[in-house]
């Protein structure tokens, strides 16, 4: 399966480019910095420079073309201001839906989170307005005509993986190491049962393959 993944040199990404890789399956990240190429280089992926945010619709469908399938990993990230959470976590990930349509790429996985069920009210609170841009993203491609899956998983850690995972429409509150994201994420583009389903994930005591198939 040939697989783009925007957001291409975020932590969950560099992990999922190199379990795609080793598996044999080609796969690009999208990156905004040409300086990342070496980093994406190491993990077995091609880096593909395009800005998610700035670049109009058909450069970044160019980007992704022939791809089987699109994760979306990226994300404004700590520290970021409100108004990025919109461009970025909401826009970025309309963006590359618009893109897979015009693309012809059947096959799309998003990165959300615990909490974009519900998202707090107001805008205020920076976290509460990460959470209203990803439960809006959420929505549009749970409204669309791509392959989706919604992955929401609990508090990231760099941990080293577990491999054993709590999945399920809806889990208690807990933490999760980004190996084991994407080990998820790997996880669901192999498996056409994931297809339109929008689950929760935290470290837990099913293996992941095992916690998959029961979706």
């Amino acid at each position: 399966m040939d697989v783009v993944i925007a957001g291409g040199h975020g932590k969950i990404a560099l992990h999922l480019e190199r379990l795609l890789s080793d598996r044999g399956d080609p796969v690009r990240g999208l990156v905004r910095n040409p300086g990342h190429r070496e980093d994406l280089a190491a993990q077995g992926a091609e880096a593909v420079v395009v800005d998610l945010e700035q670049a109009p619709d058909e450069a970044v469908a160019g980007a992704i073309d022939g791809a089987d399938a699109v994760v979306f990993a990226a994300g404004a990230g700590p520290g970021s201001g409100k108004e990025r959470k919109w461009t970025m976590d909401y826009g970025g990930a309309a963006k590359l839906l618009r893109a897979a349509r015009r693309a012809g790429v059947p096959r799309y996985v998003i990165v959300s989170s615990m909490g974009a069920d519900r998202p707090p009210a107001g805008e205020e609170d920076t976290f509460a307005v990460y959470l209203q841009a990803k439960a809006k993203a959420d929505e549009e491609l749970q409204a669309s005509d791509r392959e989706w899956t919604v992955v929401r998983p609990g508090g990231l850690t760099d941990d080293p993986p577990a491999g054993d995972v709590t999945l399920g429409e809806k889990v208690p509150r807990g933490r999760i190491p980004r190996a084991d994201v994407a080990a998820v994420l790997a996880g669901c583009l192999d498996r056409p049962g994931t297809v339109g389903k929008t689950f929760e994930v935290v470290s837990g005591d099913t293996p992941i393959d095992e916690a998959l198939d029961t979706l």
